[in-house]
C-alpha cells in the first residue's frame, strides 16, 4: 500500500495497543515511524530495474526478519523515553506495527515475500489498489478524532477506525470473487481456454475489476463492475510475444520478471527493442513496469542491464472512464 496508508495503520496499531499506558503522541508517533520502515528498501539500488522492483518487498517484509527486529526497536524507544517498565508492551505494539505492514501489502497485487529466508514465494491477493481512500480515511479519521478529543473514551474513535478499514479489507475479497465468478461465467460461455484468470481492482475502488485473463497464445482484457447490469464480460485479445519469450528464454531478469509476475506477462518488439511488461499494474497498452530487455536484431541480444520504460495512461482521459465505468455505463477502455 501507500505511504499513507501503512503511516496511519502503524499509528493506529501504536494507539490500539500503547495508548492508556503512554501519551497518545509517542504512541501514534512511533507507530507510524515503525509503519512505514519496511518500504525503506525502496531507497536501495539493488543493481538494475528488475532487481529493484523484485527485491522491493523482500528481506525488509518478511515476519521473521520484523519479529527479530522488533524487541530492538523496542528498546531504542523505551531508552528514548526513560519507559522501560513497558518494554514488553512497547514491543508488542512495534511487533504488530511492523507485521501488519506487509500483511497490508499482501493485500495488493505486487507481490510480497512474507516467508523469506524459508521461501521467496510473492504472495499477492490483490484485492486492493495500492491506494484506496476508502481503506485509508477511517484510519485517518480514528487517530486524528483519538487525538482532538477530550472524552475519557476517546480511543474508541480510533478502535473504529480499525475496524472499519479492516471490514473493508474483508470486502475487497467478496467483491473480488464476485468479480471472478462472472469472468468465470463468462469465459466458460465463450469457449475461451483459460490458463490463468485473475481479477484486480482498478484505481481507488472496489466495485470496476480489471480482469486479466493468460490463454495459450494470448492475453485477455476485461472489465467488470458491481454495478452492471449484466454478468456478461466483454474481453479484448492482446498477442503475448510468446515467440520473443522463448528466444530470451535463461536470461536472468526475463526469468525473474516472468516468476515475480506469476506468469503475467507479455513479451512485444518496439523500437528495435524487445520490451517485457508485468501485466499485474495497469491496463492495456499502459504498463508501468515494462522494461527493454533485448536489442531486436535477426535473433534478439540480451540488454546486459535492462532499462525501464514504463507508461501511464492519459488521467484527462482514463479518470472520466473510470468513472462512468464503474456506475456500470459499457464504455470501451481508452487505449
Amino acid at each position: 500500500m501507500d505511504s499513507l496508508s501503512q503511516i496511519a495503520l502503524g499509528s493506529a496499531v501504536g494507539l490500539a495497543v500503547m495508548g492508556r499506558r503512554t501519551a497518545l503522541w509517542k504512541a501514534a508517533l512511533w507507530g507510524g515511524l515503525a509503519g512505514t520502515l519496511p518500504d525503506l528498501d525502496a531507497l536501495i539500488d539493488f543493481g538494475d530495474p528488475v532487481r529493484n522492483m523484485t527485491y522491493h518487498r523482500g528481506e525488509s517484509h518478511a515476519l521473521l526478519y520484523l519479529t527479530l527486529a522488533s524487541p530492538l526497536l523496542a528498546w531504542i524507544v523505551t531508552r528514548v523515553h526513560s519507559e522501560a517498565a513497558l518494554f514488553r508492551r512497547w514491543w508488542l505494539a512495534l511487533w504488530l506495527v511492523l507485521v501488519t505492514h506487509p500483511l497490508l501489502d499482501t493485500m495488493t497485487v505486487y507481490g510480497t515475500q512474507l516467508a523469506l529466508p524459508f521461501s521467496d514465494h510473492p504472495f499477492g491477493v490483490g484485492s486492493i489498489f495500492i491506494i484506496d481512500p476508502l481503506y485509508t480515511l477511517p484510519l485517518l479519521v480514528g487517530v486524528t478524532a483519538a487525538w482532538r478529543s477530550r472524552q475519557v473514551d476517546r480511543l474508541r474513535w480510533n478502535t473504529a477506525g480499525l475496524v472499519l478499514s479492516t471490514a473493508y479489507l474483508g470486502w475487497s475479497v467478496v467483491a473480488q470473487q464476485q468479480a471472478l465468478a462472472a469472468a468465470r461465467e463468462s469465459l466458460a460461455a465463450q469457449g475461451v481456454e483459460v490458463r490463468q484468470v485473475m481479477a484486480t481492482p482498478t484505481a481507488f475502488n472496489t466495485v470496476l475489476w480489471r480482469i486479466l485473463v493468460i490463454t495459450p497464445d494470448a492475453h485477455l482484457e476485461g472489465f467488470y463492475s458491481l454495478l452492471d447490469d449484466t454478468r456478461d464480460v466483454h474481453f479484448d485479445r492482446f498477442d503475448r510475444g510468446q515467440a520473443l519469450y522463448e528466444a530470451l528464454r535463461g536470461h536472468w531478469p526475463v526469468e525473474r520478471l516472468a516468476w515475480f509476475s506469476k506468469g503475467y506477462f507479455k513479451m512485444q518488439a518496439r523500437d528495435g527493442h524487445v520490451l517485457m511488461s508485468d501485466l499485474r499494474m495497469g491496463q492495456e497498452p499502459f504498463y508501468f513496469f515494462t522494461f527493454r530487455m533485448a536489442q531486436l536484431r535477426s535473433d534478439p541480444v540480451p540488454l546486459e542491464r535492462p532499462e525501464q520504460v514504463g507508461s501511464r495512461p492519459n488521467l484527462a482521459l482514463a479518470l472520466p472512464w473510470l468513472w462512468r465505468r464503474l456506475w456500470g455505463e459499457p464504455l470501451p477502455p481508452p487505449r
